[in-house]
């Protein structure tokens, strides 16, 4: 192979490709010396390990724009960098080839379901062309954030040495951790004779899970109720593909990487929950068994998660199978968390500790205070200016936040000026107006957006933008074509019909009906007032505002 000097072509990577690269350079991702070359991945798909036999059940790879790949040789080194340009390693590139992208779902995820959040990642975000080769490292990733909690694989091992732990657990987190979590860790700790490694994940986890920043605020909090010297907390930079029983086996190999000799695996361990259909994505033991199939090769053994029921007459955790019969299970589900959370109502100190509620309730305040954003969608004439207009007005006079209107004439002039009205540039647009929209709503504001927002895919990528901060409601205003075309306020219909307009939405361009919005409104059939008043009411119902204000109510008397 015609191995050249460095060039000075550069991929600027992903935060998943970040967290991906970060693993190898530290060994977290040992055997892998950089980002797999086909021969690898393949076997990884076809047989779940390398091709020298290693096992190894999650690909690894290098993904790039047909235009980046088609500039890069074999035998090149190119840069790999961050988001600020700062180079983290070279990548001298031995491989270059186009996946079969749904066979990798299949094989990886065993399913093609796009409400799979890895199917999605790699069928919907991820580039069509992967690149293979070993890294060099130039430096390590910068975090500001925990520096003293991110311990790589020598610092944990050396530490297990120095203070003669023997036999480690490591607990796999990408959630808060409350009373149950502590006692199923030191109940697997005292059955092994042990101590805890708590490893949270904090590089990328599920759509729409906690942040880790409050996670992690929450696990220093709880580790201070574990007996002294028993665990230690370490972040793990990974970012998470939910793939399950393939999963559960990564996060056991990766743990052997950081010095554990066992490893918990619960329930559905890693699994995403339900496909479209409703139905697990994965049999609720698979990942147990799959990484009791293969411990005695990877060297690390699996502790099965023991469901901890709290017992009312015993006030104290047990192991579900110790409960007796005719004594009462508490218990406060995740659903019923949330719901609490968002409410302000009390959560007992049976479930968890006072200080690790607090800081749960300083990231999620009731939902009164929380920032919102208005997503109205629909064609052009429906009406979704001039509600989202009256809306604002009413929102303002109520008070209590300050409202962003976001219509998307005025966010075409000062925003996307460049954009066309091509899907590509329609995608960009709204994928701007969503990520105006979470800066507004974290910051506790409301956004009030309008725009056309044909495609459903766009639309759930500004949902996701939103929800980690705040309340995202979608407005679907469902008035018809041939009532939009009738009012047709700028023209529009009329220059589509001569001709003079192609590819408009509605007519000769597909509009993707929203099929779970929060709110439908037809302006059709009903009045602007009307279809405020409904909005109005909805924001109350959920808790998202007050009632009216005192100036207002005096103002609807007169």
């Amino acid at each position: 192979m015609d191995v050249r000097k460095n060039s000075n072509k550069k991929v600027v990577l992903t935060q998943r490709q970040l967290c991906d690269l970060e693993l190898i350079l530290n060994k977290g991702f040992a055997p892998l010396s950089g980002f797999m070359g086909e021969q690898d991945y393949q076997s990884v798909l076809n047989h779940c390990t390398l091709a020298d036999n290693t096992v190894w059940p999650m690909p690894i790879t290098l993904d790039v724009n047909q235009a980046m790949a088609d500039s890069i040789d074999l035998g090149e080194t190119i840069n790999l960098t961050d988001i600020e340009g700062h180079i983290i390693a070279t990548l001298q590139v031995s491989d270059k080839w186009r996946p079969e992208k749904l066979v990798e779902a299949q094989s990886v995820f065993g399913t093609t379901d796009e409400t799979h959040p890895g199917v999605n990642y790699l069928l919907n975000i991820a580039e069509e062309i992967y690149l293979g080769g070993v890294v060099s490292k130039v430096k390590m990733p910068v975090h500001y954030d925990y520096s003293q909690l991110r311990f790589t694989p020598d610092n944990l091992k050396a530490f297990f040495k120095e203070n003669d732990w023997t036999k480690v657990i490591g607990f796999q987190t990408r959630n808060p951790m409350h009373r149950a979590h502590l006692e199923l860790t030191l109940q697997a700790a005292k059955q092994i004779d042990g101590h805890v490694l708590i490893h949270p994940v904090v590089g990328m986890t599920k759509p729409h899970d906690i942040d880790h920043y409050t996670r992690v605020r929450c696990y220093q909090k709880i580790l201070r109720h574990y007996p002294a010297g028993k665990a230690i907390l370490s972040l793990l930079p990974l970012a998470m593909r939910m793939g399950g029983p393939r999963e559960a086996l990564w996060h056991a190999i990766i743990r052997k990487n950081y010095g554990c000799t066992h490893f918990i695996v619960g329930r559905d361990h890693a699994g995403p929950g339900n496909d479209k259909n409703g139905n697990p994505f994965y049999d609720p033991y698979a990942a147990q068994d799959i990484v009791t199939q293969y411990e005695d090769r990877i060297g690390i053994k699996m502790i099965p998660f023991q469901a901890m029921a709290y017992v009312k007459e015993r006030q104290l955790y047990l192991p579900a199978d110790k409960v007796k019969a005719n004594e009462t299970v508490l218990n406060v589900s995740g659903t019923e968390l949330r719901r609490r959370l968002k409410t302000g109502e009390s959560i007992p100190s049976w479930f968890s500790y006072p200080d690790v509620i607090e800081e749960l309730y300083k990231t999620y305040p009731p939902a009164s205070k929380q920032g919102i954003t208005l997503f109205f969608t629909g064609l052009s004439g429906a009406g979704k200016s001039t509600i989202a207009n009256a809306v604002a007005a009413r929102l303002m006079a109520i008070g209590g936040r300050s409202v962003t209107l976001l219509d998307g004439d005025v966010v075409r002039t000062h925003l996307s000026s460049e954009l066309g009205f091509s899907k590509e540039h329609r995608d960009l647009n709204v994928q701007r107006i969503g990520y105006v929209a979470s800066e507004i709503t974290k910051a506790g504001g409301v956004a009030i957006c309008a725009a056309i927002s044909p495609y459903a895919s766009m639309r759930q990528v500004a949902r996701d933008l939103v929800e980690p901060v705040g309340s995202f409601i979608e407005i679907f205003v469902s008035t018809s074509l041939a009532v939009c075309e009738e009012r047709d306020p700028k023209g529009l219909y009329a220059k589509v019909r001569t001709g003079e307009i192609k590819n408009f939405t509605g007519v000769d361009d597909p509009y993707e009906k929203p099929e779970h919005a929060e709110m439908t409104i037809d302006t059709g059939q009903c009045s602007v007032q009307e279809a405020v008043d409904c909005i109005i009411e909805k924001l109350t119902l959920l808790g998202c505002i007050n009632t009216q204000s005192e100036t207002e109510k005096d103002v609807v008397e007169a």
